[in-house]
This record gives structure tokens, C-alpha cells and sequence, in this order.
């Protein structure tokens, strides 16, 4: 069973997300939310999640910098970001240089988008 993990400050999105995903593999992939992206990182482990889908926007940390202390705990572990609005991606570079936008998701999103757009970055 793969392990995801969806951070968003926004907790309908994340259970929609949750609910979403888990029903339409049948469970085979689970998934766990945090709308604070404190918490996440008092919880992370190693080697313990597939993927994480990180919201861009939220308090406290941004999803860049909540990728980049993910990163150092794990090195290995899939990220996806996430947003409604528009990145600048040269602007982000310049910003946070170690960054990588190969995997990008523009909300809204349909749950099958978002399944598929998942499994192809665990191939």
C-alpha cells in the first residue's frame, strides 16, 4: 500500500482530497492530511511516505520551505505542489534555487486528474 501525504492550510480541501483518493483506489493508497505545516514537520519520518502533495500558500511556512526541510529529513521521498494561483517559475528559482517545479498542480482538481498525475510521479 503507498503512503501519501497531503499538507493545505484549507481542511476541505484536504479531506476532500483524502476521501477522494482513498475511495477511488479502493484504499490501496492512503492517505494522511495536515492543515498546519508546523505539525508536519514535528511528525515527519523517513522513509515513511510515497508522495506528498504540498500546498504553495499557507501560514507559517510556505510549501517551498516545507519541501526543503522535508528534503533534508528525506531525500528520496516524491513532492508535488500545489495552487490556485500562478507561479512565476524564474522568480521561485531565484528564490529557492534547490527547488524543483517538475511536478505542479493547478487547483481545482479532479480526483482522477489528481490519481493519475500521483501515479505517474511514483513510475
Amino acid at each position: 500500500m503507498e503512503k501519501n501525504l497531503v499538507v493545505d492550510d484549507d481542511h476541505d480541501i484536504t479531506t476532500t482530497f483524502k476521501v477522494g483518493i482513498e475511495y477511488a483506489t479502493n484504499k490501496r493508497v492512503a492517505v494522511d492530511t495536515y492543515n498546519d505545516p508546523r505539525k508536519v514537520l514535528l511528525d515527519f519520518q523517513s522513509k515513511f511516505y510515497d508522495f506528498i502533495l504540498i500546498d504553495i500558500n499557507m501560514p507559517y511556512l510556505d510549501g517551498f520551505q516545507l519541501s526543503e526541510r522535508i528534503l533534508k529529513i528525506d531525500i528520496n521521498v516524491k513532492i508535488c505542489f500545489m495552487s490556485s494561483g500562478e507561479i512565476n517559475r524564474d522568480a521561485l528559482r531565484e528564490i529557492h534555487p534547490s527547488i524543483s517545479l517538475g511536478c505542479f498542480i493547478k487547483k481545482p482538481v479532479t480526483i482522477d486528474y489528481l490519481i493519475d498525475r500521483i501515479m505517474q510521479e511514483l513510475d
